[in-house]
């Protein structure tokens, strides 16, 4: 007898063994590797999301900001002063005090310029200076086109957003007002979704600040808001900002920072908005659903490894006269060996799950198969839905992986389930269930948590462009109506800053619970930002949503519970053929009308 045939069984073990421990080298390997792509992938895309934020952000002040220009050059008697020249110190400061203690815009100055350019009044100064057309591009633009500018800019005392009016008596310009706002209220709106902001101006366009705002400097680069820490601006001056200005995003000290470059309408780069969220606050659902994914392909694959191993050690042993049960009763997953009527053989194993029974036989005498406890559920096998026998089924899609989920006692279990013939001859087969009732759990847990609201159990945005989408295909294909309704509670921003964000939070919580208890069982309730929610109403018409809306409206008006609140409601119908982006538009309009109404409304678009 050669080496070989003496050491057989020692030698396949130890083959086996290799196999084993080359395929997780080569399994984990993949993993890091995979992983370390989709994490680079994922903060590429959270570095555009943060600057399309800083973008729409910057866009909205300069729209507001504009919108308080057009509001306050409107008053009745203010050409006659602009012509007499005679605006008195404090003539605004009523209407500054009043943006100061109601809205987000603490520090908005006012200018009124003659129609040469020289200051007749300016909020933050009494010292009116030299004639600004000299000085500045866009007045001399305004006087040849007598046109509104609205842009940004640095001049000498700060980085800034600012809407310029010419004042006109029917063809003749008898002035200039401009609103000047600062970037202090973004970086605060940014603080409230846990961000974190450093406005900085170039170098180049910093010397041109000869009266700095905010008195801040990080070097050579001014910094645009008061509210920058102090920590993050030290931070940015021992990275170095012309570092990082230009990257996509930068990883320090636990920092994930997202450089925005802030440009006026001519394309030229005034200054950055950095942007600081901690690492640690940054959700990966697809690393962590790729991680449990080849997590549970590898559970599966090393349990079949661990199988074959069994089964391989098993037919060795049977040729060497071994008794094959010592060898499966080690192993942590059920084994069964049956031939197609029946069961032959199972390991101790078995009855950990089937405890009521203490022998096969035992087992036998209630039960024909195992597969009576299998429960019927999409995605795992029942032997009642298959034209073939079970083992059959499980024989011929070797490739697939197969479930089953079974109730033992009362007890929910999931195994994974294989199956391989294992003598010819006798046509038997070992079947091998794998226990992986925790690994299906999570899988559960973490499919509901992907399209789940932490805090008000509710749906959330994933959710509703998943489904509305759904919706509006069926809406479309079969001619049935659709109507969204969008709803945001009203001053919540004054709860929280008069009464904490936990009371905020149990604000939200008590609503949102009041408005599902409200809604039809067909209806779908999504939060999809911080007071925001929005309602898919599966075959109503836009008429019908209103009525909703209204009964939305009434009932959160009267309850009063945690603190008495109102919401304001937007409502709109879908037109066949549109897009959810546009009927998210849509209904996005109708809920700002509402809030532009007084608050307390419902607006249907």
């Amino acid at each position: 007898m050669n080496f070989f045939q003496k050491h057989k069984f020692f030698i396949s073990t130890l083959i086996l063994l290799f196999v084993a421990a080359v395929s997780f080298a080569v399994y984990y390997g993949y993993v890091q590797v995979q992983e370390e792509k989709i994490r680079q992938n994922e903060y590429k895309k959270v570095a555009q999301q943060i600057q399309r934020k800083v973008a729409n952000a910057i866009v909205l002040k300069e729209k507001a900001t504009l919108a308080i220009a057009l509001a306050l050059v409107s008053q009745k008697d203010f050409q006659y002063r602009i012509i007499k020249k005679t605006i008195p110190a404090h003539y605004f400061d009523t209407i500054i005090k009043q943006f100061r203690e109601n809205t987000l815009y603490k520090n908005i100055w006012i200018q009124v310029m003659d129609r040469n350019g020289k200051p007749l009044y300016r909020s933050w100064t009494n010292k009116h200076g030299e004639n600004l057309a000299k000085l500045r591009e866009e007045i001399v633009t305004i006087k040849k086109t007598k046109q509104i500018l609205n842009d940004l800019s640095v001049g000498e005392y700060d980085l800034s957003i600012k809407a310029m009016i010419p004042i006109m008596s029917g063809k003749k310009m008898l002035g200039i007002f401009e609103v000047i706002s600062h970037f202090n209220s973004i970086a605060k709106n940014f603080k409230e979704y846990g961000y974190e902001s450093v406005v900085v101006v170039t170098k180049e366009e910093s010397k041109h600040i000869k009266h700095p705002f905010t008195k801040l400097f990080i070097g050579e680069y001014y910094v645009a808001n008061l509210n920058a820490p102090k920590n993050l601006r030290d931070l940015l001056k021992k990275v170095g900002i012309e570092n990082i200005a230009r990257k996509p995003y930068t990883i320090v000290n636990d920092y994930f920072i997202v450089p925005y470059s802030i440009k006026n309408s001519n394309k030229k780069v005034l200054g950055y908005d950095f942007v600081f969220q901690k690492v640690s606050r940054l959700q990966n659902i697809e690393l962590e659903q790729f991680t449990f994914r080849w997590m549970i392909l590898g559970l599966l694959f090393f349990s079949l490894l661990g199988a074959f191993i069994n089964i391989t050690l098993y037919i060795f042993m049977r040729k060497q006269k071994i008794y094959y049960k010592n060898i499966i009763d080690t192993s942590k997953n059920i084994i069964i060996i049956n031939d197609k009527k029946k069961i032959l053989e199972v390991n101790k194993t078995f009855f950990k799950y089937f405890k009521n029974y203490k022998t096969l036989e035992a087992f036998q005498e209630q039960n024909s198969c195992v597969c009576k406890f299998f429960v019927k559920e999409e995605g795992y096998l029942v032997e009642g839905d298959l034209s073939h026998y079970w083992l059959e089924v499980i024989l011929k899609n070797t490739e697939t992986t197969n479930k089953v989920k079974m109730n033992i006692d009362n007890e929910t279990y999931y195994f994974s389930i294989t199956a391989a013939l294992i003598d010819a001859k006798k046509d038997y087969y070992s079947v091998v269930l794998s226990d992986i009732t925790q690994e299906e759990i999570y899988k559960n847990e973490l499919q509901k948590s992907v399209i789940t609201d932490p805090l008000t159990g509710l749906y959330n945005r994933r959710y509703y462009y998943e489904k509305i989408k759904e919706e509006m295909y069926a809406a479309k294909r079969y001619g049935l109506a659709l109507s969204i309704v969008m709803t945001d509670i009203d001053f919540f921003k004054k709860v929280n800053d008069t009464h904490g964000h936990d009371v905020g939070d149990e604000v939200l919580k008590a609503y949102s619970k009041l408005l599902q208890e409200n809604l039809r069982e067909s209806d779908i309730l999504c939060r999809i930002g911080g007071e925001e929610f929005i309602i898919i109403l599966p075959h109503t018409t836009r008429e019908q949503a209103v009525k909703i809306a209204e009964k939305l409206r009434k009932s959160v008006q009267q309850s009063k519970e945690i603190l008495p609140i109102t919401m304001s409601f937007g409502v709109t119908e879908y037109v066949h053929g549109e897009s959810e982006d546009y009927i998210f538009k849509r209904v996005d309009e109708a809920l700002y009308r509402a809030k532009e109404k007084g608050r307390n409304k419902v607006e249907a678009g």
